[in-house]
C-alpha cells in the first residue's frame, strides 16, 4: 500500500508533459542520424528459410537495405558496424498484440530489440498525431508502429460502442482518416455490425483483425474475411466446447479444458481462409498463475523489470482483478501449449504478442522474450519461434496494410530492422535478451546507447517519487 500511495502521488508530475512536448524530446541515441550503415562481417540469419548465411555484409541507406552480400562495396561516409565474422544479424522482434501509446514503454520495446508493435487499442490521439509520426520516421527511439481501432457492441469492456452497420461503416472512415492500420472487433459486436466492418473495411482496405465475437463464431468471422485472431485462447470461448460451460458464468473461464480432437477441425478452417493467429502463450500462462493469488502479483511488482513500467500502470497492476478469481486454469494452458504446437506443425501462420502491460507480470519487451522462451517449452522450433516474431509478422503486415515497407526478412529492399547478438539466435534464443545493437527506423543503436534508453524510462520514474 505504501508503494501505491508513492505512485499515485507521482502521477500528477508524470502526467504534466503532453505528447507534443514528449514528440520533441528525442532520446540522445537518436539525436543523430547517419544515411547509410554498413554492418560488416556478420553471420546473417535472412529468416526467409532456416539458413545462416556467414561474413556478410549488410548495406543500408535512409532506412533500407540496399545491398547484402560477401564483397559490397562500402561509401566512403558510411557508418561501419563490424561484426568480427562471430556475431549474429537477425531480424528486428515484432509484439503484434500491445497496448501501450508512451514514449517511455516505445524506448523500453526498442532496447528489447523490438523494432515493430502493433497496438491492438487504447493509442490516443495524440500519440497517433504527435509521436507516432516521428517515431515512424526515426525521429524519436522507437519501434515502428501500427494501430488497430476497437470497436464494440456494448459498454462492457470500455471500447467504442457501435450499435449498427451505419455506425460501423461510419467508424472504418473515421479510423482511417486519424491513420489507424485496423479494426479491432471485441466481443460484443451484433452479427450485422461485424458484417458492416468486413465489408467497409474491404472497401477502403482496412483489414478486421481481433477477439472471438460471441454471437458470430471465429469459424464464421474468419470465412468471412477477418486476418487476425488476437489471442490464441480465443478459440476457447468461440471455437471450441467445455465440460462445465453452464458454470463459467460471466467470467468466460472454466476449469476444464478441451477435448484435443477438437483441433485438426479449427485448423483446417484457420488455414482454409490463411488467417493469422497471436500466439501469445505467455499472456494466458501468466493470467493463470495469479489466478486468485495476489501473493503472485505482488512478486511482480518487485521484479527487476519494474523499474522500466510506468507508475499509472503499477497503480493498475495492484488494483487488477485476476487476484479475485477463483478456479485454476492449468489445464487450459496446457491445452493451449497443445494447440499452438500443432497449429505449428500444420503450417499456420503464427505471430508472436504478449497483451503488454495490461496484464500484470507482462512488461513492455521483456515479455515479448518470455513469450519467445514459452512457445520453445511448448514444443516449437527455434526457427518457428524467430519465424513468429520476425517473418511471419512482416507477411502479415504485407498482406494487409497497403503502401506499407516490407520487414520481417532481411532482404534488399526491406525495412532495415534488425537485432545484432553474440550468439546464433537458432542455438540460443535468449541471446536475443542482450543485444549488441538493434537497427530501427533508420537508426542505429548499440548496446551502450540501448542501456541508455533504460536508464533514461527508469530515471524518470524514480525522480517522479522525488517531486
Amino acid at each position: 500500500m505504501k508503494l501505491l500511495a508513492l505512485i499515485a502521488a507521482a502521477l500528477p508530475f508524470l502526467c504534466s508533459s503532453t505528447f507534443a512536448h514528449a514528440a520533441q524530446q528525442q532520446s540522445t541515441a537518436a539525436a543523430t542520424t547517419i544515411a547509410t550503415t554498413a554492418l560488416v562481417s556478420v553471420n546473417l540469419l535472412p529468416m526467409d528459410t532456416d539458413r545462416i548465411v556467414r561474413n556478410q555484409t549488410v548495406l543500408v541507406e535512409n532506412g533500407k537495405i540496399v545491398a547484402i552480400g560477401s564483397a559490397v562495396p562500402i561509401p566512403k561516409n558510411a557508418r561501419i558496424v563490424n561484426g568480427h565474422g562471430s556475431t549474429f544479424l537477425s531480424p528486428g522482434l515484432a509484439d503484434m498484440h500491445v497496448h501501450s501509446d508512451t514514449t517511455g514503454d516505445m524506448q523500453v520495446y526498442l532496447a528489447n530489440g523490438v523494432t515493430t508493435v502493433l497496438n491492438m487499442g487504447g493509442a490516443s490521439s495524440g500519440f497517433m498525431d504527435q509521436v507516432r509520426p516521428d517515431m515512424n520516421r526515426g525521429k524519436i527511439a522507437g519501434p515502428h508502429f501500427f494501430a488497430g481501432f476497437v470497436v464494440d457492441g456494448s459498454p462492457q469492456y470500455g471500447q467504442f460502442v457501435v450499435a449498427t452497420p451505419e455506425q460501423a461503416r461510419a467508424m472504418v472512415g473515421l479510423a482511417k482518416t486519424n491513420g489507424y492500420d485496423f479494426i479491432k472487433v471485441y466481443n460484443n459486436l451484433s452479427p450485422a455490425s461485424f458484417q458492416a466492418f468486413i465489408e467497409e473495411g474491404r472497401k477502403q482496405h482496412m483489414a478486421v483483425i481481433g477477439h472471438g465475437v460471441t454471437r458470430v463464431g471465429l469459424e464464421r468471422q474468419l470465412d468471412a474475411g477477418q486476418i487476425l485472431v488476437a489471442h490464441a485462447e480465443e478459440f476457447l470461448y468461440t471455437t471450441f466446447s467445455h465440460p462445465d460451460k453452464e458454470n463459467a458464468g460471466g467470467s468466460g473461464q472454466m476449469n476444464s479444458a478441451p477435448d484435443p480432437d477438437e483441433i485438426p477441425p479449427a485448423i483446417a478452417f484457420i488455414k482454409r481462409n490463411k488467417a493469422f493467429v497471436t500466439a501469445d502463450l505467455i499472456t494466458y500462462a501468466t493470467i493463470a498463475s495469479q489466478w486468485g493469488k495476489p501473493e503472485v502479483v505482488e512478486r511482480y511488482m518487485h521484479m527487476p523489470e519494474i523499474r522500466y513500467l510506468s507508475p499509472d500502470r503499477r497503480i493498475r497492476w495492484g488494483s487488477d482483478g485476476y487476484t479475485k478469481r477463483q478456479g485454476d486454469l492449468s489445464a487450459r494452458v496446457e491445452f493451449l501449449k497443445r494447440f499452438i504446437k500443432e497449429m505449428a506443425q500444420a503450417d499456420v501462420p503464427l505471430v508472436t504478442g504478449t497483451d503488454a502491460p495490461t496484464i500484470p507480470g507482462l512488461v513492455p519487451g521483456f515479455s515479448l522474450h518470455d513469450d519467445l522462451r514459452a512457445l520453445e517449452a511448448a514444443g516449437l522450433s527455434r526457427y518457428q519461434v524467430l519465424s513468429a516474431a520476425t517473418r511471419t509478422p512482416g507477411e502479415m503486415i504485407h498482406r494487409s496494410v497497403p503502401g506499407a515497407e516490407p520487414f520481417g526478412t532481411i532482404k534488399v529492399g526491406n525495412r532495415a530492422d534488425f537485432i545484432l547478438s553474440a550468439k546464433n539466435p537458432l542455438d540460443d534464443l535468449s541471446t536475443l535478451r542482450t543485444p549488441l545493437g538493434v537497427m530501427a527506423n533508420g537508426n542505429w543503436y548499440a548496446e551502450p546507447e540501448l542501456h541508455a534508453l533504460l536508464d533514461q524510462v527508469a530515471d524518470k520514474y524514480d525522480n517522479a517519487f522525488k517531486h
